[in-house]
């Protein structure tokens, strides 16, 4: 199946897109939307394999520019947020035949594009459309039909500790990640989600839009997040899901321990987290927030998002943990690429039809993330005696405290049980005489205080002495990243700390 396929999973006359203020979507309105904007590229000179870069505020336009582009191209998202340099870089790394962006806008990935001579072409929306709609130009053009194997997306990976990594994503991957998700989350055409995550990132574009369009239910397509408008805009849309990563959930859940009578009635039939490990505690606080099932995912860009799913159905779900396998395979490997037993703690690695074929131009790191066709994930884990993955930290996260191993992952849930803290993110600072010490940065519950001694005595109660974390840092709010991740590599650096 290809991506254009997807969209006829859904009744001509039934809603697929929704946004505030805006007359909605019907599958019909969208399929035809999606051939038209392809015929209109390709009118614009861009044939099979050719990649358009799309630059346009989260919303309807930026979520049907994807399904578009994506069905009969390759799709390059990037985030609307960027320096010119920073656009510069990527559209040069990415060759676009063209940028997409909003009408009128003055965004500075024009200067960016004109310096490397790429045509600008500005998203128009007609006075009253529906929403989603917009033209590119009048003309319109025969379209490529792909194959299986056509490259359909292409993201950049975070790019934390060295130059962000091509990833590029074919049709075959991005249905099998919707099929994979969809699956696991029992959707139907009657489900519907408010879309909080940006779109230039792969969590929003597959579990949320693709997922949906693969079952034929319906998406509101919000401008963003935002924690104050989130309780009465998913009212008003009457949706059945969201999916975030762990920073927005517990944003919402003050406002939903605030207004409790307002976050149960929203009757959600499940909340999906993933992107980023969600502490215990905050996962039985949402569940009882919200009264419905807190469903925590594992996804990379790599594999085309989702790689184990927590399952639906009353006691399935585990706090800690990433779920089971949805499809893809999954095992545990030793440094040496030979397969670890359950219940033995090693590097996550996968194989499947959602996994990239690998990274664009760069044997490098090809030959290093591949092991006898496994892609290694650089996550480390170990599945318990039912099959249920736990992340224990990312190799490049573990912090090395004189030869002593820690996880911050492990630091961070502990600190996450003292009634004070609201968030918490563990870093490794630099130390002359252990080459890395432990440091955590705290932002502390409304009302509430607690000092760094405080802290530290907790901890002390719940871990070895040399995890309990040499510094801490109180803060207002804890750096992230541009899709809501909290940030631990560069960490000390950023906040001065270190020897």
């Amino acid at each position: 199946m290809l991506i254009r396929e997807l969209l006829d999973a859904g009744d001509a006359a039934a809603i697929a897109v929704t946004a505030p203020s805006r007359p909605s979507l019907n599958y019909s309105g969208l399929r035809a939307h999606c051939d038209d904007i392809a015929g209109q590229l390709a009118f614009l000179g861009l044939v099979a394999g050719d990649r358009a870069a799309i630059v346009l505020p989260n919303g309807p336009e930026m979520a049907t520019c994807f399904l578009a582009v994506a069905s009969r191209f390759s799709a390059a998202p990037l985030n609307p947020a960027y320096k010119q340099s920073e656009y510069r870089f990527y559209l040069e790394d990415l060759a676009p035949k063209i940028v997409i962006v909003a009408d009128g806008s003055d965004n500075p990935v024009r200067a960016a594009a004109t310096e490397l001579g790429i045509p600008v072409i500005e998203a128009k929306i007609a006075d009253g459309a529906a929403a989603g709609l917009f033209t590119l130009c009048d003309g319109t053009a025969d379209t490529p039909t792909p194959v299986p194997s056509s490259e359909a997306l292409v993201l950049h990976t975070s790019g934390t500790t060295s130059r962000p990594k091509v990833v590029p994503l074919t049709q075959e991957n991005i249905v099998t990640s919707a099929g994979n998700i969809s699956a696991s989350l029992q959707l139907t055409p009657a489900d519907h989600c408010l879309n909080i995550m940006p779109l230039f990132h792969i969590h929003g574009l597959i579990a949320v839009i693709s997922a949906s369009m693969s079952k034929g239910a319906s998406v509101c397509c919000s401008a963003g997040f935002n924690a104050l408008k989130f309780m009465d805009l998913a009212a008003a849309e009457q949706i059945s899901w969201y999916s975030g990563v762990p920073t927005m959930h517990q944003a919402l859940l003050l406002r939903a321990q605030r207004n409790a009578e307002q976050a149960k009635a929203l009757s959600l039939r499940f909340i999906r987290s993933s992107s980023a490990s969600l502490p215990p505690a905050v996962f039985d606080e949402l569940v009882s927030a919200f009264g419905c099932p807190v469903i925590e995912a594992y996804g990379m860009t790599e594999a085309a998002h989702q790689m184990t799913s927590n399952p639906l159905g009353a006691g399935k779900q585990k706090a800690g943990h990433v779920g089971i396998m949805t499809s893809p395979e999954v095992c545990i490997m030793d440094d040496a690429g030979g397969m670890l037993a359950r219940g033995l703690e090693g590097e996550v690695c996968i194989r499947g039809k959602n996994v990239t074929p690998g990274y664009e131009n760069n044997p490098a790191a090809n030959e290093s993330s591949f092991t006898n066709g496994w892609f290694r994930t650089g996550d480390q884990g170990v599945f318990d005696a039912d099959g249920y993955l736990k992340l224990t930290g990312r190799l490049k996260e573990i912090i090395n405290r004189g030869g002593e191993k820690i996880s911050p992952l492990e630091v961070d849930n502990v600190l996450m049980e003292h009634d004070a803290v609201q968030q918490v993110v563990t870093f490794a600072m630099p130390d002359k005489m252990l080459g890395e010490d432990i440091a955590a940065a705290i932002v502390l519950a409304e009302g509430k205080q607690a000092s760094e001694a405080e802290i530290k005595a907790f901890a002390a109660e719940l871990l070895a002495k040399f995890k309990i974390p040499k510094t801490i840092v109180f803060l207002d709010e804890i750096p992230k990243g541009a899709t809501g991740k909290l940030q631990r590599i560069g960490l000390a650096e950023k906040l001065g700390l270190g020897s």
